[in-house]
């Protein structure tokens, strides 16, 4: 069970259009998140659509006890236009390969459109490391195909980025890059952890945030940070410098619908 002494969680960030910090609790969603972990724990699966089916490979949790590592899972406590209670799950990137898990949050972007891109451009990159290997490595031709192959994924990665769509709780929709603060370059999988999916996903279907915790499920991870079943932050590194933009206007619906 989580230890005691750890962060009450939560999400926070700087929005540069309204010039404040905005903050959501990290308490109120623990229980559901406690839930959650008991769920994993008697099931072995994350089939939250249909739980009392025999989990397929896909929605097994035994993986991330394995050489891949356990994930981040994030439950965002909501309420509707009618103030009724209500749920999200969202993980961290993919589950098992996939982006999309029946009873859980999307991605920022639409599915099929990235795995169109990403299966052109990727077959260009692994043609290009096959005649790599047919060349003498440091080589002149062997550098011109390095060069060209490293271009190809940064270009990829930015019309990957292009395709993210970020809402915020007044209305507007933003690109990853018009909603990223900070100086540094934007890190690779900003976008896909778990608080910027469920705050989408409730931003999109007018639901009004109130909580959101998140915790870590699985072998713990390469560096030790992350311990199984540990509750954490948002990540300062890839959802902090969106958060602010994301979570802009959620006072404003806060004072307008009644409250759970």
């Amino acid at each position: 069970m989580p230890a005691a002494g750890e962060t009450a969680g939560g999400c926070a960030g700087y929005c540069p259009r309204c010039g404040r910090n905005h903050f959501l609790d990290g308490v109120a969603a623990r229980p559901a998140a406690l839930a959650l972990m008991q769920f994993f724990d008697d099931n072995d699966h994350v089939h939250l659509a249909r739980p009392e089916n025999a989990p397929d490979d896909r929605t097994k949790t035994a993986p991330l006890f394995g050489p891949e590592r356990g994930k981040m899972f994030g439950v965002l406590l909501c309420r509707d236009v009618q103030g009724k209670t209500k749920i999200l799950y969202g993980f961290s990137g993919m589950f098992n390969g996939h982006w999309r898990m029946p009873g859980w949050v999307g991605p920022l972007f639409d599915v099929d459109t990235f795995h169109d891109l990403v299966v052109s451009v990727e077959r260009s990159i692994k043609q290009l490391g096959r005649r790599m290997k047919q060349e003498k490595q440091n080589g002149t031709a062997w550098g011109r195909l390095r060069t060209r192959r490293r271009d190809l994924s940064r270009q990829l990665m930015q019309r990957i980025f292009a395709l993210y769509r970020v809402p915020d709780f007044r209305g507007g929709r933003h690109t990853l890059f018009q909603a990223f603060v900070g100086e540094s370059g934007m890190p690779t999988g900003t976008g896909d952890c778990c608080a910027p999916k469920l705050l989408a996903h409730a931003a999109r279907h007018r639901l009004v945030p109130v909580s959101l915790a998140e915790f870590y499920y699985g072998r713990e991870n390469a560096s030790a940070t992350r311990v199984h079943k540990h509750f954490y932050p948002a990540c300062e590194e890839k959802c902090a410098p969106i958060l602010g933009t994301m979570l802009c206007g959620i006072g404003e619906m806060d004072a307008q619908d009644t409250t759970i």
